[in-house]
């Protein structure tokens, strides 16, 4: 893994959002006094919901109201990629996979296609709206390409496909998150062939269990 530093542009100062700050005492409420250090990750990534991103400031300032060097808040937030650590457009954060099953379905076209609409990998757009990065394996592999969209999942994805959803975020909508094939979750391509049978889950074919030794209903 490549070496990850903070941001070379720092705000002066940082600070809890209230919301923010009601969330992150009800996650260090979650652990013995002496052990809310655990809390770290999920207040980091609360900061990273409040403004996109995790700057020095804020790190500092977790460090003191979790009472732990300032070292240990950095050795966490650089470790895990799904930090942060320059900020990122407005609109959306686009993460492209670019493991093997994806990249045999065409990644490459996709990140082409984000090189030309947004911009340099890792950078802000010009309009301030979009980041695009490349990143390992994001499990969904059977919907290969794909991309997480900020908190969700866009799949078997085109070119064409993904251009109207960076439109679609240009123009401040919400495009529909799922497969962009038609397939419902996972199932494969052009539809389920196996236990299709719909009495497989309404619970018409469930056999009553008996319970030894059970009284009899009334």
């Amino acid at each position: 893994m490549s070496v990850r530093r903070l941001a070379k542009e720092q705000p002066a100062s940082w600070d809890f959002a209230p919301v923010t700050l009601e969330k992150a005492h009800w996650w260090i409420s979650k652990y013995p006094q002496s052990r809310k250090q655990s809390a770290v990750i999920p207040i980091l990534w609360l900061i990273q919901k409040q403004d996109g991103w995790v700057c020095e400031p804020a790190i500092r300032k977790l460090a003191a109201m979790l009472e732990m060097p300032v070292i240990r808040v950095l050795e966490v937030v650089t470790f895990y990629t799904m930090f942060q650590l320059e900020p990122v457009g407005k609109a959306a954060l686009i993460q492209v996979c670019g493991t093997t099953p994806c990249m045999l379905r065409g990644a490459g076209d996709l990140m082409k296609l984000c090189a030309d609409k947004i911009g340099h990998k890792d950078h802000i757009s010009a309009d301030g709206l979009f980041t695009w990065q490349e990143v390992e394996c994001l499990g969904a592999c059977v919907n290969a390409p794909m991309a997480q969209i900020n908190d969700y999942y866009y799949e078997d994805l085109t070119p064409q496909t993904l251009g109207q959803i960076i439109d679609d975020f240009r123009a401040g909508k919400a495009p529909k998150p799922g497969s962009y094939a038609g397939r419902h979750t996972c199932e494969p391509a052009g539809g389920a062939t196996t236990l299709t049978d719909p009495a497989l889950y309404d619970g018409s074919k469930a056999a009553p269990v008996k319970i030894p030794n059970a009284p009899e209903p009334a």
